[in-house]
């Protein structure tokens, strides 16, 4: 039978036999006797309480008669005269001393009133002198404190309520017996107590137990079946019953929080299960931050390179009269620089939480820095090879020497990519994304290039200018230019290659934070292999060997 199980049906169940109770089994909250309940029961009378409509309907109920409103009414009909006894009436139709129902309602009308003087404290405290109209206003809030109700009855117990505002307490295991005189004993076999830290959730004294006549008190046979604790699932052993099965713990990334269950079940996208595969946690979010050590040691080294470029470009500046400079096309170096300068300083985009912005900026500002610096290094190598060739007799090469050039270079170069920028920042921009699926226990926020075809065409472009500067370089190497330019872009755009290369793989075969950390360590490795192997010859020539910095000496070398 259910909870809490009371009869209702007075008129009907006056003339039933009971029989059929004999040997039932229901539950009810676990109960104590209330001091005077029994005596309140039995001063109330509908007479007296004229006010209380509730005694009045029960009452006729009860003793089967009616209340009289007026002289009008017949005197055929059974008037109740106000003196019945309640305790006269049988079990099955009324019980006087307090049941388990009764104890609940007992309960649920102290906690509303406790929770009631909570409201009107909190209320009295912000607004003194509440009005009843005032307190109807904020009834909604009830609720908020009616969960944190603690208190002890006058029976002793402690009435409290968990975080779901589920009623802490634990459940009897009542077995009813039934006598030919229409009376019964409701006799208390078990318990069932739901502390997670109990060790017998239930109990049962199966001596205590009486069961129907009609029903065959023999024990079933249990044959060969387990019991399969949470976190494994049942699998059934082949030609052996149906009770029969094996044990088998959940596969990676699947739980079962209850025993004997058929099959496992994922955790939810934001969660991930525990090593015993019974319980889900929630995941945490992860990306490429300046607190962790590998974010924090990116930023510093791009903070020193990019020190170490501005230091270089001081050094251009002040010597900018020098020929081993004006040799070389200052403009040219300065812009190189500058693009270097950026490009050091575009990890700082990449490390920290991806946002809206940084995500629409970092892949543009790093493909469109590195093409102008590209771009910056073939205006100079098609420089060098021109002015080595207009200085032979009769060259029409003369006319294609001078700042023009290099500066279409530059800018047709940088044009381009900022077009492919332009058309993926148009059609299908980066944003901010989460990554559930590529750890277990991770969440790794980043940004998503929206379209890979735009991606990786920017790339292509990048890789191309690269390809063509040290290919150009790479055959004018042996020219005799003052202080082997050539030499040195050759061998810088040898590394630059190189470390792309090795880029590409690496940068699909990881995942998370680690994809991020990769692309800016190949950033800031091709960009410093540019500054040390162009700039870092002539600043050792300019510093420690100005002897060397002479035009004469230029002059010498080209002859």
């Amino acid at each position: 039978m259910t909870a809490d199980v009371d009869f209702t049906s007075a008129l009907f169940q006056r003339n039933w036999s009971i029989n059929f109770l004999h040997g039932s089994l229901s539950l009810a909250v676990q109960y104590k006797e209330v001091s005077g309940f029994q005596r309140f029961v039995q001063t109330r009378k509908p007479l007296l309480h004229k006010g209380d409509g509730f005694l009045k309907e029960i009452w006729q109920q009860l003793f089967d008669c009616v209340i009289q409103k007026s002289s009008s009414e017949t005197e055929d009909q059974n008037i109740c005269t106000g003196e019945e006894k309640l305790e006269a009436l049988p079990m099955t139709v009324f019980e006087a001393r307090m049941t388990a129902h009764s104890y609940c309602v007992y309960n649920a009308v102290y906690g509303v009133a406790h929770a009631l003087h909570a409201l009107f404290s909190s209320i009295d405290q912000q607004r003194p002198g509440v009005t009843w109209k005032l307190l109807k206003q904020q009834s909604w809030k009830l609720h908020y404190f009616l969960r944190g109700v603690s208190f002890n009855n006058s029976a002793g117990n402690k009435i409290s309520f968990d975080d779901n505002g589920e009623f802490r307490g634990g459940f009897e295991i009542i077995n009813w017996v039934t006598f030919p005189n229409q009376s019964f004993l409701r006799v208390k076999v078990g318990t069932i107590d739901p502390d997670p830290l109990s060790y017998h959730l239930l109990t049962i004294r199966e001596g205590d137990l009486i069961w129907p006549t009609w029903f065959n008190q023999a024990s079933p046979l249990s044959l060969c079946n387990n019991n399969c604790s949470s976190g494994y699932r049942k699998t059934s052993r082949e030609g052996k019953p149906f009770c029969c099965y094996d044990c088998i713990l959940c596969p990676q990334g699947e739980i079962t929080n209850q025993t004997d269950m058929d099959h496992c079940f994922q955790c939810p996208e934001d969660q991930y299960p525990n090593n015993k595969h019974n319980f889900c946690h929630l995941k945490y979010l992860t990306y490429l931050s300046y607190e962790e050590t590998l974010g924090s040691s990116l930023m510093i080294v791009a903070i020193i390179l990019s020190f170490t470029t501005i230091s270089i470009l001081g050094v251009f500046l002040k010597y900018h009269n020098t020929p081993i400079i004006k040799a070389n096309n200052r403009s040219l170096s300065y812009t190189l620089l500058l693009s270097l300068l950026l490009s050091f300083l575009c990890p700082l985009l990449f490390i920290g939480r991806p946002m809206k912005v940084t995500c629409l900026l970092r892949q543009t500002a790093f493909g469109i820095i590195f093409s102008v610096a590209i771009s910056c290094i073939l205006a100079k190598t098609i420089t060098v090879v021109l002015a080595f060739m207009a200085t032979k007799p009769g060259s029409k090469m003369r006319t294609w020497v001078g700042k023009r050039l290099a500066l279409s270079i530059v800018l047709s170069c940088s044009f381009m990519q900022t077009l492919l920028c332009t058309v993926w920042l148009a059609t299908s921009p980066p944003f901010p994304d989460f990554d559930m699926h590529s750890f277990i226990s991770e969440i790794v926020v980043e940004c998503n290039e929206g379209s890979v075809v735009m991606f990786y065409s920017v790339l292509s472009f990048m890789g191309f200018l690269a390809i063509v500067s040290f290919i150009a370089a790479f055959l004018s190497r042996k020219l005799p230019d003052a202080f082997q330019e050539t030499k040195s872009i050759s061998f810088s755009m040898l590394v630059f290659c190189s470390v792309w290369l090795s880029f590409v793989p690496a940068y699909v075969s990881t995942k998370g934070k680690y994809t991020v950390a990769v692309e800016i360590f190949s950033l800031l490795t091709s960009s410093a292999g540019l500054l040390a192997c162009i700039f870092f010859p002539k600043c050792y020539i300019i510093i420690l060997r100005p002897n060397l910095n002479k035009k004469k000496h230029l002059i010498k070398r080209i002859i």
